[in-house]
This record gives C-alpha cells, sequence and structure tokens, in this order.
C-alpha cells in the first residue's frame, strides 16, 4: 500500500461502452481508493481478436470523462506484471471471461477478482445487434422500392 491507499488497476478494451463495462469499473472503484483503469490500443486488441469498432483516442476519452476513475492509462500487453509493480497495485479486476488468466498476480501479492459479467449486455451482442438490425433494414427497403425503378417515364405513362 502506498501511504496506507489500496491501488486497484483494472483494463479492458471498453469498444462500444455499455452498462456492463460501467459496472465493472465501480465494482473495481469499490475496492480500493485509488483506480488506474487501462485501455488496451488497437494493436494490443487485434492480436487476440477483431480489432475494435471505437479507434483507441476515442476509448481513452470515454473513459477519462468517467468520474470513477483517478488514472486512465494505455495498456500495450496482456502482461501486468510489469504495471504491477510500478504502480504498486494491490488489486486487479478484470471481466470473468477472462476467468483464471491472471491468478500469476496472485504470486506478486495482488488480490485478483474476476467481475462476473452475467447475461445481457456484451460488445459481441451489441455488434451483432448492429449488423442484424441493419441487415433487416436493407431487406425491408429492397421489399418497398416500386418494381418500375428501372423504367423510364415514357414507359412508365404507356402502362396507364
Amino acid at each position: 500500500m502506498f501511504k496506507e491507499k489500496t491501488i486497484v488497476y483494472t483494463s479492458g478494451t471498453f469498444d462500444m461502452f455499455h452498462c456492463n463495462h460501467l459496472k465493472m469499473i465501480n465494482y473495481a472503484r469499490s475496492l480500493g481508493d485509488v483506480l488506474i483503469v487501462g485501455v488496451s490500443s488497437d494493436e494490443l486488441v487485434s492480436s487476440y481478436k477483431a480489432p475494435p469498432a471505437i479507434p483507441f483516442t476515442e476509448r481513452m476519452q470515454i473513459i477519462e470523462a468517467l468520474r470513477t476513475p483517478d488514472i486512465v492509462i494505455p495498456q500495450h500487453s496482456l502482461d501486468h506484471k510489469e504495471i504491477v509493480k510500478k504502480l504498486n497495485i494491490d488489486a486487479f479486476v478484470v471481466g470473468d471471461d477472462w476467468f483464471g488468466k491472471y491468478d500469476y498476480l496472485k504470486d506478486l501479492g495482488v488480490q485478483v477478482f474476476y467481475f462476473p459479467y452475467g447475461t445481457g449486455v456484451s460488445t459481441s451482442n451489441l455488434k451483432k445487434t448492429i449488423h442484424d438490425t441493419y441487415e433487416s433494414n436493407l431487406q425491408l427497403q429492397q421489399q418497398a422500392k416500386p418494381s418500375n425503378l428501372g423504367e423510364t417515364s415514357e414507359e412508365s405513362s404507356d402502362k396507364a
């Protein structure tokens, strides 16, 4: 502890920021005195899944705009040993979709918490919903088009 303060670190991609992201950050805040939030760079995210829809600088600005974090930093690695040592982190919070992945931090004296997202909103679900809605709207638009769009006005008047 630094001057009797507990330092908590949480991190994520925070793409298409939603309520489960906020719940995890607020949970992390409740565990200590100082909250540091790491935002994964586009390069880091692209190394293990599809690139984020929202650019890194904008994701940083969104997290910085929250009242909860004391410090927001870029995250360039999934190996948190260095950041834990440099920032004297006491507790680490990450979504339970990473369960077990960060247990190695316990050897460094860090308490690791896997935040249960549960069901509901996720970035993957949001992307799928947006995609499916867009596809559905396209189909509806195509069905609603008049069948004589390719005809000239002369051809249309001949049919009348």
